[in-house]
């Protein structure tokens, strides 16, 4: 158990240290990231095609990269909106690496782009573990999966930035405990910003951009207690970038 914990520990040290790289690299070219998490059909891929719209009718250079184990279903979608996207199949993995999202930007980001989108795969346990580069996590979940998903999950709500409830317009058909999520939220990620959003109707539209403007203008970011609490990862300690934790060598 011992080794295989230790090996873990390195692939995740690692990682981390190229997240590090990553980030920097795209900061000094004016990009800044965002990393969306959720589980499948929350409703993530409607939001951020509003989104990319909203931004495109503003003249904000934006792109999307959107990770799925098959089909470009979520790549054509989002390119409705007019912005850049990618499609990368992870050809069964459940995650997006550091690695991966560099070698998959190599050539293909326009330069000028302000914030890049990464739509996750569509799972809550990997992803939360795998630092992209980004500079801005968010986690989102619908009404429909639950008002106890944050404590399930604890790590994928505790180290967000910010969480988004996705499909609203649908909370009193299902009997959505509104409290009663914003407080296990609370719970695993104090001090948190947590926003109902609607497509359909046009709840919390644009808060997603909101955010990630904010986030690319250096605005001071909520600081997971979380990320604070993350134990070194290899020898030496832990390092914090806008709340998300990250290991030094």
């Amino acid at each position: 158990m011992c080794r295989v914990v230790d090996l873990q520990q390195a692939v995740l040290a690692e990682n981390d240290r190229r997240a590090r790289a990553l980030r920097s690299e795209l900061t000094a070219r004016g990009t800044t990231v965002v990393n969306l998490l959720s589980s499948p059909g929350s409703g993530k891929t409607a939001l951020l095609e509003a989104e990319l719209t909203l931004a495109r009718s503003r003249g904000i250079p934006v792109a999307a990269l959107t990770a799925d184990l098959a089909t470009e279903n979520d790549a054509r979608r989002l390119g409705r909106s007019g912005a850049p996207v990618k499609q990368v199949l992870t050809d069964g993995l459940c995650h997006l690496e550091a690695d991966m999202l560099r070698g998959h930007l190599d050539g293909w980001l326009p330069d000028g782009t302000r914030v890049l989108f990464v739509e996750n795969v569509g799972n809550l346990v990997c992803p939360a573990t795998y630092d992209l580069g980004e500079t801005l996590r968010v986690a989102l979940c619908s009404v429909t999966e639950g008002e106890d998903k944050p404590l399930k999950y604890p790590t994928a709500f505790g180290l967000a930035h910010l969480v988004l409830v996705t499909k609203s317009d649908l909370a009193d058909a299902v009997g959505f405990d509104e409290a009663a999520f914003r407080a296990h939220v609370q719970q695993v990620n104090p001090g948190v910003e947590t926003v109902l959003t609607s497509t359909r109707t046009g709840e919390g539209a644009g808060v997603l951009l909101e955010h990630a403007l904010a986030a690319h203008g250096n605005a001071p970011a909520h600081r997971p207690v979380m990320a604070r609490q993350v134990l070194p990862r290899e020898h030496g300690h832990t390092h914090h970038h806008d709340g998300v934790a990250h290991s030094h060598s």
